[in-house]
């Protein structure tokens, strides 16, 4: 396992250069399988997940070209095969079974691993995209060791409504609908920016998508897919968080941003804790001109609250970042997520820093921020955005620390720690037997 060592208390300084949203990157890799033609992407990040994907095409036959120093990938499709006896899904992650309606569409058969769960965020169920999939006409078979999924004719069409706006079965419903016979409806859809990319993507290669950014998708399926370019925006996952260590460790920082329509809200929750996001010249800044401090409502009997909920909330992604400023404001906060049901266990580890919290019940948090930290050694658990929050309370405090099992974060941000460095913090990766 990897470690991140960070010995912090310097103010982080400078500009950031963001990577693409995973969420996005992975989802239209995936649907590149639908594309008679080849396609080209620009910006694709080296993260781990995207290699395991890129690994996947490789072992179908797929033609597959990466320029690392221009993050580009160049992806043929046309001689790939797929065996359901031999080809395995990539595993240990959950864009995993984003490749099911495209290996149906191309194939007719397809494979779900058993372990196909991404970060540790609670029970994250299979059975929604299962349903899904019945919905389309394909026919799902249980196995010993996987979950087995024929079409035997084209896709027809479906209307559905889902009981929860997931991001990763809107994403099964859009690949299964672009080539479904018929008119598709998708009700109580996730309308997150990456799920608006997906749909740009979809679009350009000529599917005919209706609803982009809103919680009801309406898809024609079209006979064919063809080719195209794509350059894939900025994470405003990314963006957040460089946004906030600036504010963490009383710096200043500046990151390139081409959707600054998208922040209104993630703006009023940094300013909950005293931190004014300015948006000029394609670029979000903060300037940490005075200390940290919770925001007190008018009703004064009630804590501050961040509610984390699919977009337009807050996402729950991001909420690990706004409690390490919770941590570090002066006044006390309530976090809640309404998404995962295990996603906060992990503030128990915010107390070795000196941190005074208190785990509500599964899905709410309160910070008593403004306490004296220390430096510390602390476990992260397989949650990308937790081992960044971690890292956040760490390079706002004097002296070394440790965050284990930090691993995750390669998942997302393929050049991080360099990133920070960059921005005068002293961060540095090491393997478990030398941390």
């Amino acid at each position: 396992m990897s470690h991140l060592v960070i010995r912090g208390g310097e103010p982080l300084r400078g500009r950031v250069l963001p990577s693409a949203n995973k969420n996005a990157v992975l989802p239209i890799l995936c649907a590149t399988l639908l594309a008679r033609e080849p396609v080209r992407l620009h910006g694709v990040p080296d993260t781990t997940d995207v290699r395991k994907l890129l690994d996947f095409f490789h072992t179908l036959g797929s033609g597959v070209e990466i320029d690392r120093a221009r993050r580009s990938v160049w992806l043929d499709h046309r001689s790939a095969r797929f065996d359901p006896r031999c080809h395995r899904l990539p595993e240990a992650m959950r864009s995993s079974v984003l490749l099911v309606p495209p290996l149906l569409a191309r194939f007719g058969v397809a494979r779900i691993e058993r372990d196909v769960q991404g970060c540790s965020l609670g029970v994250r169920e299979i059975d929604p995209h299962v349903e899904l999939f019945g919905r389309f006409g394909a026919e799902v078979t249980l196995g010993t060791e996987a979950i087995l999924v024929h079409a035997q004719t084209r896709l027809r069409a479906t209307c559905h409504w889902l009981d929860y706006a997931s991001v990763t079965t809107t994403g099964n419903f859009l690949l299964g609908a672009v080539l479904a016979q018929g008119e598709s409806t998708l009700t109580n859809a996730a309308c997150e920016p990456h799920v608006q990319e997906l749909c740009d993507f979809l679009t350009t290669l000529g599917a005919r998508i209706e609803g982009r950014g809103t919680s009801r998708l309406t898809v024609a399926g079209v006979e064919r897919l063809g080719g195209g370019e794509h350059r894939f925006a900025e994470d405003f996952h990314e963006i957040v968080t460089f946004l906030a260590l600036g504010a963490i460790t009383g710096g200043e920082v500046a990151v390139k941003n081409a959707g600054p329509d998208q922040f209104p809200l993630l703006d009023r929750t940094f300013a909950r804790f005293g931190v004014t996001v300015r948006h000029e010249d394609g670029w979000s800044r903060v300037a940490a001109d005075a200390p940290l401090r919770v925001h007190e409502p008018f009703t004064r009997n009630l804590l501050p609250k961040i509610e984390a909920a699919p977009w337009p909330y807050v996402p729950a992604d991001l909420l690990p970042i706004f409690i390490a400023l919770g941590v570090r404001a002066q006044g006390s906060a309530l976090f809640w997520n309404k998404v995962y049901d295990g996603a906060l266990g992990w503030t128990a580890e915010l107390a070795k820093f000196g941190a005074h919290t208190v785990l509500a019940d599964p899905h709410r948090v309160i910070t008593f921020g403004g306490k004296p930290l220390v430096p510390a050694e602390v476990e992260s658990p397989y949650i990308i955005r937790v081992a960044l929050a971690l890292l956040m309370v760490a390079a706002s405090i004097p002296g070394r620390s440790v965050i284990r099992h930090a691993a995750p974060i390669r998942r997302a941000h393929p050049r991080f720690v360099e990133n920070l460095r960059e921005l005068g913090a002293q961060v540095e990766w090491v393997e478990a037997a030398s941390a």
